[in-house]
């Protein structure tokens, strides 16, 4: 059915620290609603408001009719131990949730007591979502999505990139009236995003209204209608009509206008203040030199008598513009946002050689890759693409020496001083082992000759500041841990930089500056990534192409 969500004067926040405040928003049949702000900015706490997950500090959420369903669907895949790929579907697309309550009603049917009205709106709800066919259609989605593997294999045992599919096939087996959508390009490659962008598209189309968090600029150019910014820096809502692009542009306009305004006032103001102090002092000198004629002849009263006219005329114009400026309409100035300044420091050059396979293969599980051939030079800067599950990753772990080659050989050159952004943040991930402790342990063991000190001046550099440093590194948020990778890729200098999808979880200007800082990084490039605009601003000279356990270059 096609169903609205309205938001009415929502609040919300962390504590003392507001995100934004009185935000009124309504979701109609066939909007798609580009969500966006820098990392901590409250966007996935408003998806949480939104689906009724979360309450907030003042407002209401209210969807239209009521029996209308609402999908969240987090950016972060929760694989639990005990579940299975069919398990995960029909928990993330709401049956499980459905069949419970329809069991419960259809159980309570023998109490006398009971609501008669329950299983119906519960089987109503229950075929609402697809229950009915859902497991007839679980093979066929999956098989198109390339993932060919036992729905009932567990969610744990799957690979980055297949749970990556997994995600995707939940969304195409949803049948919510209202999707929202965090950070659904995330690990997604080439072909999942244009089977999500089709997706968004004939949703739309269906009348589904849809909210979707993303950093991914083409996604977001290709698909939304409507654009709603959260603006940390002046605790701001901005709503936008027009797709991606207009809201770029009607942004900058909106950004000048208001500097503008300010600097019209700023200037006004500080004119109106300098008049005012300079009437003050001809009337202080016109006083002090009455005074100095105290005693003379009837002709220097005269004068005299004059100065003093002349010095109250001076006093009450002073006075007049202060009242002139207490009147001005006061114009707020502009806060700057917090900008990542980021710059990716080189260690001392490498040896010409810096990696080598010949006849080399890996394997993990039934998964094998090669045998590679392979040759990077000091300077290269090589793009590494390819379908989720075909190896990359994989590659990168033969390369770097995680994963050992079980034929051929891997080399490593000489002073080879390796930085790399793994697609799990995995130096952060807590949980056990050697990065056990806060944000501030890990960094303290990697980088043992800085100070405390300098250590929390770098992290706050990257917008992570005393209450980040002291959780654990599990506790920070995606982006959080990604911006923490990165800073201790600063302060550690490298010349082979891996990056394997940096712009997860990233947001937009960190994602230029990023792109900006690979502009001026002279090392060695290994960049793992499906971001299309990335691929095009980042200048590469190799291309290795993945496929299916193969490694091909052009």
């Amino acid at each position: 059915m096609s169903a609205t969500l309205v938001a009415a004067g929502l609040s919300a926040g962390f504590g003392d620290v507001p995100l934004f405040d009185d935000l009124s928003l309504v979701i109609a049949p066939g909007d798609v609603i580009g969500l966006v702000g820098v990392n901590g900015a409250g966007k996935s706490t408003l998806l949480r408001l939104l689906a009724g997950q979360d309450a907030p500090m003042s407002g209401r959420v209210s969807v239209s009719p009521p029996e209308a369903t609402v999908g969240h669907l987090p950016q972060e895949i929760e694989r639990r131990p005990d579940e299975s790929i069919v398990e995960h579907l029909h928990r993330r697309t709401g049956v499980a949730d459905a069949q419970r309550e329809m069991d419960a009603a259809a159980a309570d049917l023998e109490s006398p007591d009971a609501d008669p009205d329950r299983y119906g709106t519960a089987l109503e709800r229950w075929l609402a979502l697809g229950g009915a066919d859902l497991d007839e259609r679980i093979p066929q989605v999956l098989a198109n999505l390339g993932l060919h593997v036992d729905p009932s294999t567990a969610m744990v045992a799957l690979s980055g990139g297949q749970a990556a599919r997994v995600n995707l096939a939940a969304l195409l087996l949803a049948r919510f009236d209202v999707l929202l959508l965090d950070e659904p390009t995330n690990d997604l490659d080439l072909d999942g995003l244009d089977r999500l962008e089709a997706f968004v598209v004939d949703a739309a189309r269906r009348g589904v209204a849809l909210v979707i968090v993303s950093h991914d600029r083409e996604f977001l150019s290709r698909s939304v209608n409507r654009v709603v910014e959260l603006d940390l820096a002046q605790h701001q809502v901005g709503i936008f009509g027009g797709g991606y692009e207009s809201y770029l542009a009607e942004r900058e306009v909106k950004r000048q206008h208001a500097r503008d305004a300010y600097d019209e006032y700023a200037d006004k103001k500080s004119s109106l203040q300098e008049r005012a102090r300079t009437q003050r002092a001809w009337a202080d000198k016109g006083i002090r030199a009455a005074r100095s004629k105290t005693g003379k002849s009837d002709n220097d009263k005269v004068s005299r008598g004059f100065r003093i006219e002349a010095t109250e005329k001076q006093a009450a114009k002073a006075r007049q513009t202060d009242r002139l400026i207490e009147r001005m309409t006061e114009v707020a100035e502009p806060r700057k946002e917090w900008v990542l300044q980021y710059s990716i420091a080189t260690a001392p050059g490498s040896s010409a050689v810096v990696l080598t396979a010949r006849g080399a293969t890996a394997r993990r599980g039934d998964f094998v890759l090669g045998p590679v051939d392979l040759h990077v030079s000091a300077g290269d800067r090589i793009a590494v693409t390819g379908p989720n599950g075909s190896g990359k990753t994989t590659l990168l772990s033969l390369l770097l020496g995680d994963l050992p080659p079980q034929d051929g050989t891997v080399s490593r050159g000489a002073s080879v001083a390796i930085g790399r952004v793994d697609q799990a943040r995995s130096l952060l991930d807590t949980a056990a082992g050697a990065g056990a402790g806060t944000v501030l342990d890990v960094f303290e063991r990697e980088l043992p000759d800085q100070p405390p000190a300098e250590i929390r001046t770098l992290l706050a550099k990257f917008g992570l500041y005393a209450d980040h440093v002291r959780r654990a590194g599990r506790d920070l948020s995606p982006g959080e841990r990604t911006r923490a990778a990165l800073a201790l890729l600063q302060a550690r200098g490298v010349n082979l930089l891996v990056l394997d999808e940096p712009t997860n979880h990233l947001d937009l200007p960190a994602i230029v500056q990023l792109e900006q800082a690979l502009a001026s990084y002279a090392g060695t490039l290994l960049l793992v990534t499906h971001d299309r605009r990335m691929l095009q601003a980042v200048h590469v000279d190799r291309h290795w192409e993945v496929r299916d356990g193969r490694v091909t270059q052009r």
